[in-house]
């Protein structure tokens, strides 16, 4: 399955094999430079290994996680592409999740002003949502991507079998995503998404990322510099990542799509005190994401930090913190914007819903 994004690159889905790298092989690259963290090495890379001759290969393996997506390792990739003697006209390959992707691509879009690079993701999250439109970066001074560009890759090659490769949280955590792009884009697949629970039952994954990478392929190419209609992708984030953030140094880390659920929980309780969506909706929203992923209490005391946060969020204007709320499930509306007093009760919200044994 091909899924063109405008003229710049194709979305392959299916298994990796010998034509996937006879098309980069024709592009007369100088070599290959292989980008992989410790457990893409050990589990995903025995699956494509085989196809890597003919051409110098530079393997550079990074520790897994949001908290190494920072200036240091990105200075340690950007070494070890030097220590192997890596040009321009090499291509770099990203093999892993998010946090490969987002930080494999900056890096080697900075590296000698810029070399090609190939997204491969290996989970669920950047599968249907990283690894699509072109944003790179790493976290910095304690904001999620607050340094970056935007690049589009050479091409993006999905392989379901990496997914085999996963624990359950970590498909719950990518499935987010899928909701968030049902949310803002298609009421009729978030009708469907809400017969879900059990997601290691089994699907057919081939087919639900196609639609969710879809939805987020037309968004993408409608505004591609996130002036207008991209920022609906931004649901449930404005508060997701400044949770997330405030987690991710403690002992009960939160993965970004559980950081987002909570977001998409206290954004949708914010679409309908602000009067764009109802209470039943609000309802359905709630009770779903609480099924897949259960309830993190978030403490009072760290509300200033969590605002703090938003106010570093990227996609402010002046003083106020912006947001992508719901008009109705299907359909977002962006640019709105909540005081301090109201997002605090929308975390006051999500506190509300544990249970007495929480």
């Amino acid at each position: 399955m091909v899924i063109e994004v405008g003229s710049d690159y194709d979305i392959r889905i299916d298994s990796i094999g010998p034509d996937h790298f006879t098309w980069l092989r024709a592009k007369n690259y100088a070599g290959w430079v292989l980008l992989v963290d410790d457990r893409t090495r050990k589990h995903c890379l025995p699956l494509i290994e085989h196809e890597l001759t003919g051409l110098p290969v530079v393997i550079i393996e990074v520790p897994a996680g949001e908290r190494f997506k920072h200036l240091d390792t990105c200075r340690y990739i950007w070494e070890e592409m030097f220590r192997g003697g890596v040009g321009r006209r090499w291509c770099c390959l990203n093999l892993g999740g998010g946090v490969i992707g987002d930080m494999g691509g900056f890096a080697a879009s900075t590296f000698k002003r810029g070399m090609d690079f190939v997204q491969v993701p290996t989970t669920l999250l950047s599968q249907v949502d990283a690894s699509v439109g072109g944003k790179l970066g790493i976290d910095f001074y304690g904001v999620k991507n607050s340094i970056g560009l935007f690049a589009n890759p050479r091409a993006v090659w999905v392989d379901v079998r990496f997914l085999r490769t996963l624990p359950e949280r970590e498909l719950r955590s990518g499935f987010a995503e899928i909701i968030k792009h049902a949310l803002v884009a298609d009421r009729g697949q978030w009708v469907d998404l809400r017969q879900w629970v059990n997601l290691a039952a089994g699907a057919d994954w081939a087919e639900v990322i196609a639609g969710s990478v879809v939805i987020k392929r037309d968004i993408v190419l409608a505004d591609p510099f996130e002036h207008g209609r991209r920022k609906a992708l931004n649901f449930g984030h404005t508060i997701g990542h400044a949770v997330e953030s405030y987690f991710l140094e403690r002992e009960n880390r939160l993965l970004h799509g559980e950081g987002v659920a909570i977001g998409m929980i206290t954004e949708s309780w914010l679409s309908c005190t602000l009067g764009t969506l109802s209470e039943r909706e609000l309802r359905e929203i709630t009770d779903y994401c609480l099924k897949l992923y259960g309830h993190q209490a978030i403490p009072p005391s760290c509300y200033p930090t969590l605002l703090a946060l938003m106010r570093q969020d990227k996609k402010n204007e002046a003083d106020e913190i912006n947001f992508t709320l719901l008009a109705e499930p299907g359909r977002a509306v962006v640019n709105q914007t909540a005081t301090a007093e109201e997002i605090t009760r929308s975390l006051q919200y999500y506190n509300s819903l544990a249970s007495p044994g929480d």
